[in-house]
């Protein structure tokens, strides 16, 4: 694995080390490709920000340096600068705007909460057996990937979902579908095999084979040590082994400056 487009800063107030550092890390490790992905800056109408992403005030600072340390490592690294941004219906055109006015490159798609964030949205990774809990996670993922906006899909099986076994399959093959007719991956998190979360969701994955989705890889890194996961890459791999998945490698960098 010589890539990864999945990786945070300290900017959101959740992850630790330099950006320099996860570059150097990366580099150190065979990383060829490698792109930050910080949560993407949003002002909601009444002023507030969520602590768990960029502040937008912040976001300059991050472009601004990316930038420099991607002259600097010209040669040994290609680096890419974009966000992880959720699709909310009633704020993805202002959110992507947001983000494109910033001159990010590139966003991966990971859908956090249902509905909104604020003022009263749902975590998608909290417990629940409501079924419209679940249609609401898939709408919001299947739009996304029919935006054309995203490189691909973050941890999509983020939904903590324990109601009826047959309504989680028939929702979630919506994704599996939307993914392969648009060609957008749909990513093996590290992150969760790492602290050994809800995800990947042993559920998840056999639809994803059955439907031939594309699959990627990306190491959700929040600190140095995990610019690299040797030992999560080898629980992903026996993963594609086991499910017979659809592994495309590295995917195709959607630039959004051209859209």
């Amino acid at each position: 694995m010589n890539y990864n487009y999945h990786a945070h800063t300290w900017r959101c107030g959740h992850a630790t080390g330099t950006e320099e550092e996860y570059i150097r890390f990366a580099v150190e490790n065979g990383i060829k490709y490698m792109g930050f992905s910080d949560h993407a800056p949003f002002v909601f109408p009444d002023g507030y920000q969520s602590s768990f992403r960029v502040k937008q005030e912040e976001a300059p600072g991050y472009i601004a340096l990316l930038r420099e340390l991607r002259e600097k490592y010209k040669g040994q690294i290609d680096l890419k600068i974009g966000f992880e941004m959720e699709y909310y219906p009633a704020y993805f055109d202002a959110m992507l705007q947001n983000v494109k006015d910033l001159g990010a490159e590139y966003l991966i798609l990971g859908q956090h909460f249902l509905y909104s964030e604020h003022p009263d949205g749902l975590p998608s990774g909290r417990e629940t057996d409501d079924v419209e809990h679940l249609r609401e996670y898939v709408r919001c993922v299947v739009k996304g990937i029919e935006s054309g906006i995203f490189t691909y899909v973050a941890h999509p099986d983020l939904i903590r979902y324990n109601g009826d076994a047959e309504k989680y399959r028939e929702e979630m093959r919506k994704i599996c579908i939307a993914a392969r007719e648009h060609n957008v991956p749909l990513e093996i998190n590290f992150l969760g095999i790492r602290e050994e979360r809800h995800y990947p969701a042993a559920a998840f994955w056999p639809i994803v084979a059955e439907e031939q989705a594309p699959v990627t890889f990306g190491f959700d890194a929040h600190d140095t040590a995990v610019a690299y996961d040797g030992a999560s890459l080898a629980v992903a791999e026996e993963m594609v082994n086991t499910y017979g998945l659809n592994y495309i490698g590295m995917p195709k960098v959607v630039s959004i400056q051209k859209i």
